[in-house]
Parts: C-alpha cells; sequence; structure tokens
C-alpha cells in the first residue's frame, strides 16, 4: 500500500522508497545482487541506453535495492533525488566534478575532516580545480573568496572535528547571491537537520556513520534539492551538448538536471557505485535512525556537561552547551539535538590524551564516527596527521583535542568509563 499523503518524516524512514515487492510479496527491501537486466526488446534497451525510458539496465547505473535506498535518503533530506556511491569520499568527489573541471574553483570553509582536506588541497589539484578555505566557515569569509570561476561553496553542518556550527541560512544567501550550489556535508547531522530547508542545493552523507549505525558498511550519497537554476550560464558541463548522449543538454531537464548527470556521466564513468548489501543495511539503518539519533543527543549533551564540570578537561566543544560559541545557531539549525560528536581537551596535551584513551575500556578506538557503540580518536596523531602544522591552525585541531562519538549504551556506563580514563591520563 502507498504512504498516506501526509505521513511524517518517522514513518517514511520506515517505508519510503519499497512499497512491498510485486513479484514476489516480500514485505522487505530485498537485496538484488544483480549486476546486468533483461531489457525485454531491443526496442527497449535502445530507449534505455538513449535515456528515452527509466530503468534497470547495469548496476552501476542503477539497482533495486539501491533505488529504495536513494529514495528514502532523498525522503530523509527533502531532496528530489539521490545516487548512492561506494563511499562518502566518492560521493564528494563525484559531486563536485559534477560541477567543476579543470581551471574551476571550489570555496570551502577550511574546518573539514581530515581526508577531506586532504582531497580538497592535494588530490583535486591533479583534477585542475583549486579549492580555497574560508576562515571558520563564516559566510563573509566565503564571499572573499569567490571568484568568475567558482562552481560552488561547500561546508559541514557541524565541523569535524572542531564541531562548529554552520550558519547555512547566511552561506546559502551568499551561494545564491552569487548564482552557485551550496553543497553541505551533513554527515554528522541526519534527521536532526534538513539543510535543504535552509537553502542548501546539494546535501552528501557519509552513509558509512549514523546512517548505517553499526559500522558495519561504506557507502555515502549525494541528495539533490533540485531547485538550482544549472542554465544560468556558468556550468558548461550541464549546457553544453553531451557527445556521448547525441548532443544532450541536462540544463533542459530543469529540476533533475544535476542528479541526472551524476548518475548517468560521473557514476557511469568513475563506477563507484554502492554494492547492493550495503544498500540494504542502510536502508535498514534508516528505519532506526530518528530513535537513535534521540539517544546520540541525549547521551552527548550528558557528556559534554560532565566533561565542562571536570577539572581534567581543559575545554569542551559541544553546541548545546550554554558556552559554545554557536549555542544560538545549534537552538535554530539542531532543535531535536546537536548530534552524538563531541571534542574536548585534556589537561597534559598529547601524552595525557593518548593515556586517556589507552585506559578507556567502553569506548572503541576507530576512525569513524555514528556506531551504535561509543568510539574515541585523537584527531592530531590520526585523522588530521597528515595536515602541516598551519593546516591544523586552520582547521582548529590542537594536539590536547580529544574526538568522541557518544554511542546509545546506558549514560551511566560512558560516564564512569569517561572518569576513570581522565584519572588514569594524569598517570
Amino acid at each position: 500500500m502507498p504512504l498516506p499523503e501526509h505521513a511524517k518524516l518517522d514513518t517514511i524512514l520506515i517505508h519510503g522508497g519499497f512499497d512491498n515487492d510485486s513479484a514476489t510479496g516480500a514485505s522487505e527491501v530485498p537485496i538484488y545482487q544483480t549486476a546486468a537486466y533483461d531489457m525485454g526488446s531491443a526496442e527497449h534497451a535502445a530507449d534505455l541506453f538513449g535515456l528515452r525510458a527509466t530503468g534497470n539496465i547495469y548496476t552501476r547505473i542503477m539497482n533495486p535495492t539501491i533505488s529504495a535506498f536513494e529514495e528514502r535518503i532523498a525522503a530523509l533530506e527533502g531532496g528530489i533525488g539521490a545516487l548512492a556511491f561506494a563511499s562518502g569520499h566518492a560521493a564528494i568527489v563525484g559531486a563536485i566534478t559534477n560541477l567543476a573541471a579543470s581551471g574551476d574553483e571550489i570555496v570551502s570553509s577550511a574546518v573539514l575532516y581530515g581526508g577531506t582536506y586532504s582531497v580538497f588541497t592535494s588530490t583535486l589539484q591533479g583534477f585542475g580545480i583549486e579549492v580555497k578555505l574560508a576562515e571558520d566557515g563564516i559566510a563573509d569569509n566565503f564571499e572573499k573568496l569567490i571568484t568568475p570561476k567558482t562552481k560552488a561553496l561547500f561546508a559541514e553542518t557541524l565541523g569535524n572535528p572542531r564541531i562548529d556550527v554552520l550558519d547555512i541560512e547566511a552561506v546559502a544567501a551568499v551561494a545564491k547571491k552569487h548564482g552557485i550550489p551550496l553543497i553541505i556535508d551533513a554527515t554528522f547531522s541526519p534527521y536532526i537537520n534538513r539543510s535543504i530547508d535552509f537553502g542548501a542545493d546539494i546535501v552528501i552523507h557519509s552513509a558509512t556513520k549514523f546512517i548505517d549505525g553499526h559500522g558495519s558498511s561504506m557507502g555515502g550519497v549525494v541528495v539533490d534539492a533540485g531547485k538550482f537554476d544549472y542554465g544560468n550560464g556558468k556550468f558548461p558541463q550541464l549546457c553544453e551538448p553531451d557527445p556521448t548522449y547525441h548532443g544532450l543538454k541536462y540544463s533542459d531537464l530543469g529540476a533533475t538536471a544535476f542528479i541526472t548527470r551524476l548518475r548517468v556521466k560521473v557514476m557511469r564513468d568513475q563506477g563507484a557505485c554502492l554494492a547492493p548489501f550495503n544498500s540494504f543495511l542502510f536502508a535498514r539503518g534508516l528505519e532506526t535512525l530518528h530513535l537513535r539519533m534521540e539517544r546520540h543527543c541525549k547521551n552527548a549533551l550528558a557528556v559534554a556537561r560532565f566533561l565542562e564540570n571536570n577539572d581534567l578537561v581543559t575545554w569542551v566543544s559541544y553546541p548545546d552547551l550554554e558556552s559554545h560559541p554557536d549555542h544560538k545557531l545549534a537552538k535554530k539549525y539542531f532543535p531535536k539535538g546537536s548530534g552524538g560528536i563531541l571534542t574536548f581537551g585534556v589537561k597534559g596535551g598529547k601524552e595525557a590524551g593518548h593515556k586517556f584513551i589507552n585506559a578507556l575500556s567502553l569506548f572503541t578506538l576507530v576512525a569513524n564516527v555514528g556506531d551504535t557503540r561509543s568510539l574515541v580518536i585523537h584527531p592530531a596523531t590520526t585523522t588530521h596527521s597528515q595536515l602541516s602544522p598551519e593546516q591544523l591552525v586552520a582547521a582548529h585541531v590542537t594536539e590536547d583535542m580529544v574526538r568522541l562519538s557518544v554511542g546509545i549504551e546506558d549514560i551511566g556506563d560512558i560516564l564512569a568509563d569517561l572518569e576513570q580514563a581522565l584519572l588514569a591520563s594524569q598517570e
């Protein structure tokens, strides 16, 4: 049965993108572990390849299990469509290369996940794409760096690992003023923030994190708001005829221009498609996302308050704390809570931070976030270790910084583990 017309988001996360399997009666999203599909007739095959018809050809382009996940995540974000990738990194590179080519520029916040920082400051240079970094993610700082070559603005909803809050509406206004889209990495904030509602044009997730929720699958996804006019003359890749589709101009497709080219051009050629089994796990993860995010937020705030009142902690960054400089923005953009990630400084710097991590028993030391279990890492010597001292300063990564991904375990157990590890850090 189709969803009720006015179904709420929590209901859509459970039922969206799949309405039973008409062939088998399966009530859950089946895993179509299929590489290629019977196209029925030569004429229909020609229509599929010529984009005159929609359907499954090859799993690199489309697959029923992947499509169910894509439709569900598009509904989560309020977009018109989504495309799943093999990783969050692949999703970022795919989205940017769908807009920019050699000689073009992107302006990004400097407060970024270390892997994204490296892609932006090194790898994309090999594509001839320059990424300029705006200090502190402030809207005016973005605008100062925009040139006629700029193809997009990029930022994270919650900067990793500083956990600062982006003023999405302010940055979106700058992007709109200059006729370029705003790309938002919302990996830290699925469900608790819908960036498209505040003006974002493209939303990216590393589905490996909270969407999966169990540290079991790698994947990424790009969601298209469908509100940006790519026919404004700034995007030749979307406006000029594509010879591989006999002169198709993607901008002529209107609202679906970006997501269509991303699928039939970028994904077709780069090939970083998501596996059907991972899509099945992500679609299932979305069914409990709203419940898990509520617990993540509740536990993270309790941890932040505990740390803020501990003499062995020099500072805490979690936006729901009244002491956080972005507290007012957090209330605006994250009314359900500011997520499950926070950072803090251990008295004694790097050595104490390492002792703290080694003394933990409940927290797992991994390069990941968003699991049901609590996780920990020391960014300066791991996720951001490839950055230069100057880049670490720009990203606000200090030697005493520890990042916690607070899980959904009993809060008493979490706090007890933190307390004993802090004491051990000073020995």
